[in-house]
């Protein structure tokens, strides 16, 4: 009995050392099974990310486009789909591409049913039926079909007289945008400035010109526009009536004793103005001009110019 219990005890230690290697051994290969599975390289390679974020309605980015190359020859499928996990549109069917071959797809907000998709962030699947692997790639695309809101003072009235001499040459005004973007500010509808991308808030400029032209006299309308990363554009907002002006003069007809003492107020915006009436000239502060009419009845031409522009009007002598 004693040599059965001794040959029992035995057998069951080489079943016991036997399961250890058996262990040891399977531990071995799913170690060298998962470590190959982290050295495997991605069947998808050379990723261009679309666009982060684009709309149907914009200038920029009407569409979100994506290209990327496959390592080896498979037949793949391409979709679009919610962050839920619900399929908007696919992109590309079932179709065989070659080793190395690059796949070109682009999104343009639309489901396969035909209608829009509702604004939110959205991220491009591939399957691949031969690895038999499905991939969401990690480049999230966010659908923004809202234009920012731009609010700037108003109102406001401005005066600028764009000659070049420091003084009044343009006009600056803060703007804020309800998202990151760009803000446009328009002078009779016509764009004249772009801001820099994407500060939410700034300042809006105005040189008083045209292409480098100085305006004309007269009476501008402003209005301010705001632009996203998207490409939406908001409506034109009007804030300011602008005035263009060199040299006014505050009369254009005066009627003096021969030989009498008047005054002409002139709105300018250089510090000096030069005058010249009947043979004689002179140099003044801006503001209210003084001058003697001649000393003979008759009609008179004042002429009064600052910064390179002239304004006149008529003396009459009586």
């Amino acid at each position: 009995m004693r040599f059965a219990y001794v040959q029992s005890s035995a057998v069951a230690r080489v079943l016991s050392t036997a399961i250890v290697l058996a262990l040891l051994t399977a531990t071995a290969i799913a170690f060298v099974i998962t470590e190959s599975a982290k050295l495997e390289k991605s069947p998808i390679y050379a990723t261009h990310a679309p666009d982060p974020v684009f709309s149907p309605d914009g200038a920029l980015h009407p569409e979100s486009n994506l290209h990327f190359r496959l390592r080896k020859a498979e037949r793949i499928e391409v979709w679009i789909e919610s962050e839920g996990g619900t399929r908007q549109r696919t992109l590309l069917a079932p179709r065989a591409f070659g080793r190395g071959a690059t796949v070109r797809i682009a999104w343009d907000g639309i489901r396969d049913n035909g209608t829009a998709s509702p604004d939110g962030t959205y991220l491009p699947v591939v399957k691949l039926f031969r690895s038999h692997r499905t991939i969401v790639l990690p480049n999230p695309i966010r659908l923004d079909t809202r234009p920012p809101v731009v609010v700037v003072k108003r109102p406001q009235h401005p005066i600028l007289s764009p000659d070049g001499d420091g003084h009044g040459d343009r006009f600056v005004t803060p703007y804020h945008l309800s998202e990151r973007g760009q803000a446009i500010i328009n002078v009779a509808m016509k764009r004249v400035e772009l801001t820099q991308c994407c500060k939410p808030v700034g300042t809006l400029v105005w040189n008083g010109k045209f292409k480098a032209i100085p305006a004309k006299p007269g009476q501008y309308l402003m209005t301010a526009q705001g632009r996203d990363l998207a490409g939406n554009v908001s409506k034109p907002f009007p804030f300011a009536i602008a005035l263009v002006r060199y040299i006014v003069l505050g009369r254009e007809r005066v009627v003096v004793r021969a030989g009498g003492k008047f005054a002409v107020r002139v709105s300018t915006d250089a510090p000096l103005v030069h005058w010249t009436l009947h043979g004689r000239s002179g140099t003044a502060r801006r503001g209210t001009l003084k001058l003697r009419a001649p000393k003979a009845p008759g009609v008179y031409k004042l002429y009064v110019t600052a910064a390179g522009h002239a304004a006149s009007c008529t003396v009459v002598t009586t």
